[in-house]
């Protein structure tokens, strides 16, 4: 949850604890309740990458980037349930008790709702608890509404449960709802969520688990999040594709609240391992559009339409292994603004401690490839970082490497880095550490006009990419050696690129700006094969 605006030039680290036993977190001092299930730590194995999903594809440009997005709110042809009841369907009628009439009925039966309102009475835990492999069937207009007393829809452990063609609004309200969802609430396995609307609730209209596919939704106006995957188990092997993800952070936690707590935007993973993030069209939200946060691996994020987030469209943190392709980036970051990035520059891709490794087992293990995406008009393009200050067992985050996880502990990490472990065996120095390496940025075309980005100038951080770190503090990372093995060590390469526009380019140290000459001259070797037209 590194968010450089909240933090000092030469330390942004995130403040980030989470008690996943007792299903309580604590982000930078908020406390948030999120489901609580049995311990365990997320897994670091997947299966084979996961194929993408085949639905409406967006126009495309000749890089393979969408020119148009995929809408999905408010058409009728995708978010229109059948208009009479399936074979062998339970037909439900505006006025019954719809958590009730469930509880009563067998696990694996088909519920086909009339048009009309749904309320559930009975109080803020009124709440629909599906059976193993239920399904739920909205008819065109068919709404629950939530009237801002019931805090959840869907929650409970039931696999395998499908909720489609619903209107879901009005559940929550801000404190009771913090950092939890209101459809499949505890993260459920194998669920289906497909062609709802799900808005105006407080928290994240929909939380993922494992096994999930959340496509062809409206996931619109929601206090925190359109959707977060986040399980005390981990989440493994989920389809996030063809939604429209919009107007998410109405509650302005990281914005107009104060609450600083880098826990909003269009949506989040946490300790994800393979997933597919395609088709979307996220736009709007306040925070970053996507937020891929801690642990997460084997993830193709590729095809997706991200346009005017007030802060990045798309941030990758303290993870691993990805594709970032053919996706477009218009107009994000507008909402940092000159002084908020203290000398950092906001882009819409951001890097954060993540990269290739092959000792993580996931897809996308040997190169991280950001490949054939079209950039126009955001405040910045890429930036690859890595905090010299950030490391497991440093305080901050609470949470250790994937490289090894039975070996660098929190524990173990605390134990044994000091300041001459650099040929320790294990390897403390390297297994400790999240790191930017194996990033490869290539055939990506970054428009700027800085005329259309409000206060777009070099002193105000606008218009960068960039390959740096900071001056170390921290034991045994001091100086420059974070700095020099992210920028000439660690297989980082821009080449191949178009750029139009008044780019910079930040190199080695943060506030180190070089021009175009001496970014691609040694000692930074920097995008071969590529071209700038001012």
């Amino acid at each position: 949850m590194e968010r450089r605006r909240w933090r000092s030039v030469l330390d942004f680290r995130a403040r980030a604890t989470v008690l996943g036993t007792l299903g309580v977190a604590s982000f930078s001092g908020l406390l948030l309740v999120v489901p609580a299930g049995p311990s365990g730590a997320a897994t670091t194995t997947s299966s084979s990458p996961v194929v993408p999903s085949t639905g409406k594809g967006a126009a495309s440009s000749s890089s393979g980037a969408p020119r148009t997005p995929n809408r999905v709110c408010g058409k009728p042809a995708l978010l229109d349930g059948p208009s009479s009841p399936p074979t062998g369907a339970v037909t439900v009628a505006p006025s019954v008790n719809l958590p009730n009439l469930v509880a009563a009925d067998p696990p694996g039966t088909t519920f086909w709702l009339s048009p009309g309102t749904y309320e559930f009475g009975g109080g803020k835990y009124s709440q629909v608890i599906p059976k193993d492999g239920d399904r739920f069937i909205g008819a065109p207009g068919a709404v629950l509404n939530g009237e801002h007393v019931n805090y959840y829809a869907f929650t409970q452990h039931a696999t395998n449960v499908t909720v489609e063609y619903l209107t879901v609004k009005n559940f929550g309200v801000r404190g009771g709802n913090n950092n939890q969802g209101v459809v499949n609430h505890d993260s459920g396995n194998g669920w289906i969520v497909e062609h709802d609307t799900i808005r105006d609730n407080a928290g994240a209209g929909v939380m993922l688990g494992s096994g999930d596919v959340v496509e062809f939704n409206c996931l619109t106006h929601n206090g925190q999040y359109g959707f977060s995957a986040y399980s005390p188990d981990g989440v493994s092997d989920v389809v996030v594709s063809n939604n429209e993800i919009s107007y998410n952070d109405t509650f302005g936690y990281d914005t107009t609240s104060g609450d600083n707590c880098g826990c909003a935007g269009g949506g989040k993973f946490w300790a994800t391992v393979g997933a597919t993030v395609t088709g979307n069209y996220v736009h709007n939200n306040e925070d970053p559009g996507l937020w891929v946060d801690t642990d997460n691996a084997g993830f193709n994020i590729s095809r997706n339409y991200i346009a005017h987030n007030s802060a990045e469209g798309l941030i990758y943190e303290i993870s691993y292994n990805a594709q970032i392709v053919d996706n477009t980036f218009v107009d994000n970051a507008w909402g940092e603004g000159p002084g908020q990035g203290q000398g950092f520059p906001t882009t819409a891709l951001y890097i954060s401690e993540s990269g290739s490794d092959p000792r993580v087992k996931s897809a996308y293990n040997t190169s991280f490839n950001v490949v054939g995406n079209d950039f126009v008009d955001n405040r910045g393009g890429v930036v690859l970082w890595e905090n010299a200050n950030r490391f497991c067992s440093d305080g901050s985050d609470h949470a250790c490497t994937l490289v090894n996880p039975t070996t660098f502990t929190i524990s173990s990490c605390g134990g044994h880095l000091g300041p001459s472990n650099t040929s320790q065996t294990p390897d403390y120095y390297d297994g400790c550490r999240w790191k930017t390496q194996n990033v490869n940025v290539s055939d990506n075309r970054f428009q700027l006009s800085a005329r259309d980005v409000p206060d777009c100038t070099e002193a105000n951080g606008c218009g960068f990419n960039g390959i740096f770190s900071e001056y170390g503090s921290s034991v045994p990372f001091q100086g420059t050696a974070v700095e020099d093995h992210i920028t000439f060590n660690q297989n980082n390469h821009f080449s191949h690129n178009t750029y139009i526009g008044p780019w910079s380019f930040m190199v080695h140290e943060q506030r180190t700006v070089v021009t175009w000459k001496e970014w691609r001259a040694p000692p930074y070797n920097q995008d071969a094969g590529s071209t700038l037209r001012r």
